[in-house]
């Protein structure tokens, strides 16, 4: 059916083509099951698959998703894949997609109340449930931004304006001597260095403090660049620690952070992006010990809750002094209900926001907090097991703890280790590309003083323990093949859903 000269698809065609893509999406799921996680696709030949120039006329909606199974999909990754062990996975559930479908559907705008009462009301409703879902306390407001990385920005824009709130008007330069100084990890996501050259703080104002041997931020330390600062004139501003390292899931001390920044009354940021939603197990509450002395911290639905990306709560002390950071109304944009209502675009850069909450709320509905927690578990567990594996084979080694669900590990084949760290990292580099390239599971990797460490990340609804085996199975052959000299087999080219190559 081709598209009518004016207005929108009609109704019928909707529901049909609707019904359509429901249909595919289901045979997808089931045959991404036998397909490589990892495209096989070559840099620009999706491009080259495309026409150069947009249709001038219409095209029926069947044959745009035939050419999407044809010439996409055999370059997606599949993050939604149960072999998918890489960086951390996205929070992907099938509720959260149609949920994700649906906000997009209602076309919500959430910049003011009046322009969505809905998505306004439902955010802090489902916010509130999330907090109370992680045990914290009743006096931090939320607000949903896109990632943690937008979160940062925002936190560290807060803590500038409660120490200079001239900034807002004047800018950096009209603020007087002394740089502001910004404090994290050395294991800290790159967002913070990002955020900081984004704010003008300047990148050589923030400091990365050394880790113990658990890779977790030393306080003593901390305190000893404070008062480095603070005698060479410089202005220390805040502390951003981190629940949940992207290398190896490692837990700065809050709780003596937070001591140390309300002492020198330093702003104290905590992303919790990937583990605070381990926060919901009882038995893992001890991973945000501290949290309730943080001014803002930030968890991500889209990482190991199952919401769809993107999604990322984002919790403030202070709400009132982001909104003296960032709230700016004009005249079109005022009504008559301010007084009596809060705006989400006071919260933040964006004006425009989507109706994200609508995908948490399904999926905190759908699957119950006991859903949640029996899922969580699980990952928990498996991850647990691999590295259960990991330290009975003489021919590997963990080289990090596992309180969460990933397991950092290296080959440590005889005879490789004796010629020194360069050729274990590359042997544990051959070994990774040859794992990712049979195409059945997918896993990332790090440097840890100096070592190539290999990363295995469970968090994907449809994981089992069988894709965990396959996964061991799989790294103990290559390993044994490598050692011996062997070159081990590559995956052949992904086919499309509909049989061709592709391209």
């Amino acid at each position: 059916m081709m598209p009518d000269p004016q207005g929108d698809m009609p109704p019928e065609e909707f529901r049909e083509e609707g019904r359509r893509l429901v249909d595919w999406l289901t045979d997808y799921f089931q045959w991404s099951l036998d397909n490589p996680v990892l495209s096989r696709l070559r840099p620009g030949a999706i491009r080259a698959a495309l026409p150069a120039d947009a249709p001038e006329e219409g095209e029926a909606f069947e044959r745009i998703l035939e050419d999407f199974d044809r010439v996409l999909v055999p370059g997606l990754t599949q993050w939604n894949h149960p072999g998918y062990f890489a960086y951390f996975p996205c929070g992907f559930s099938t509720p959260g997609a149609l949920a994700d479908f649906l906000s997009t559907a209602v076309s919500q705008q959430a910049m003011l109340w009046r322009t969505s009462p809905a998505a306004t009301e439902l955010e802090e409703v489902v916010l509130a449930w999330l907090r109370q879902a992680l045990g914290l306390p009743e006096e931090f407001e939320g607000v949903i931004y896109d990632t943690a990385s937008t979160a940062v920005v925002h936190a560290l824009a807060t803590a500038r304006h409660a120490r200079a709130p001239e900034v807002r008007t004047h800018g950096l330069a009209g603020r007087g001597p002394g740089a502001f100084r910004v404090y994290c990890s050395e294991h800290a996501h790159s967002s913070v260095d990002k955020a900081v050259i984004t704010l003008g703080l300047g990148h050589d104002n923030l400091r990365r403090i050394p880790a113990d041997a658990e890779y977790r931020l030393r306080p003593d330390l901390l305190a000893a660049a404070i008062e480095e600062d603070r005698r060479a004139g410089h202005l220390p501003l805040a502390v951003v620690a981190t629940v949940g390292t992207t290398s190896v899931t490692s837990v700065d001390p809050v709780p003596s952070i937070a001591e140390l920044c309300a002492r020198e009354n330093l702003w104290l940021h905590v992303d919790a992006a990937y583990a605070g939603a381990a926060a919901i197990l009882p038995e893992c509450r001890w991973a945000i010990d501290g949290m309730d002395r943080a001014d803002s911290f930030v968890v991500n639905p889209h990482k190991w809750m199952f919401t769809p990306f993107d999604l990322s709560a984002f919790y403030c002390r202070r709400m009132d002094l982001l909104r003296a950071a960032f709230g700016l109304t004009p005249e079109y944009l005022k009504t008559s209900e301010t007084s009596e209502v809060r705006n989400l675009m006071d919260t933040g850069f964006q004006l425009g926001r989507r109706f994200r909450a609508l995908k948490l709320w399904v999926v905190m509905r759908y699957f119950g907090l006991q859903g949640i927690r029996t899922r969580l578990r699980e990952h928990l567990r498996l991850a647990r097991l691999f590295a259960d594996w990991v330290d009975r084979d003489p021919g590997f080694e963990r080289v990090a703890p596992v309180p969460f669900s990933v397991v950092c590990f290296r080959a440590v084949p005889r005879g490789v280790g004796e010629r020194g760290g360069e050729a274990l990292n590359a042997f544990n580099e051959r070994l990774l590309n040859a794992l990712n390239d049979t195409g059945e599971v997918f896993l990332s990797h790090t440097s840890l003083g100096g070592r190539y460490v290999i990363r295995l990340a469970v968090g994907n609804i449809r994981t089992t323990e069988v894709e965990i085996r396959r996964a061991w199975d799989r790294l103990r052959g290559l390993a044994d093949e490598l050692q011996r000299g062997s070159t081990p087999p590559s995956v052949p080219p992904r086919a499309s859903r509909s049989g061709g190559s592709g391209t």
